[in-house]
């Protein structure tokens, strides 16, 4: 994949200038890691080890990033990116600091019913890209929308997806890759690739926000 002038910006804005930044955490998460289970029962234990192997998975991948831009492979970023917000996703789930709990454990069998009220395009004969909007066609998930950040490639054929925003969180989800239809229609633009960048002026103008275009 073609590596345009307009990506630079995810070089110069945000691997280069983020990765000390999200490394400032780690007192964070060691932190709430020691002191929400600071017990030496083995469910505290279990806990502190699962957090630890997360936060170590997750910075891990921020190295990928970095690697993968420095080499201007823009498919690696992509998994790169994925997998940090997977860990992340996982942290939050396993350290119990989501904000709400879902008590649907599987929205197909509701569909069942309304597949039709679902629009998107065929998931086999048109598969989402990474940077599609889709909708989720099968699974636990069912009719949640989301946008495709990455695509495993492997024979699974698996892709990650972030779901649009739920009671202020956005869950991150690895399913199979004709599980994500394309959404139809016009449709807002999502801000997950839209890079903060420092204000510039032009003549009259201020510039606050680039999109990284593939």
């Amino acid at each position: 994949m073609n590596w345009p002038a307009q990506n630079t910006l995810l070089c110069r804005d945000l691997v280069q200038a983020y990765p000390a930044q999200l490394r400032s955490y780690v007192p964070v998460f060691t932190t709430y890691t020691d002191t929400a289970f600071p017990s030496d029962l083995p469910s505290d234990y279990g806990l502190r080890v699962a957090l630890r192997y997360e936060v170590g998975r997750y910075f891990a991948s921020l190295e990928r990033l970095k690697r993968a831009v420095s080499r201007k492979a823009l498919d690696e970023a992509y998994i790169a990116y994925s997998d940090m917000s997977l860990h992340l996703d996982r942290y939050l789930r396993v350290g119990g600091l989501y904000t709400y709990y879902d008590s649907v454990i599987d929205n197909e069998p509701l569909f069942q019913e309304y597949k039709d009220a679902l629009v998107h395009s065929d998931p086999v004969k048109n598969p989402a890209e990474v940077r599609d909007l889709v909708v989720l066609v099968r699974g636990p998930d069912t009719g949640r929308t989301g946008i495709v950040i990455g695509i495993y490639p492997d024979e699974k054929d698996n892709c990650v997806v972030k779901l649009d925003k739920q009671k202020g969180m956005r869950e991150i989800r690895v399913v199979p890759l004709a599980w994500a239809a394309k959404r139809l229609g016009e449709q807002a633009p999502d801000d997950v690739f839209l890079i903060p960048r420092k204000p510039s002026t032009i003549g009259s103008s201020t510039t606050s926000a680039s999109s990284v275009s593939s």
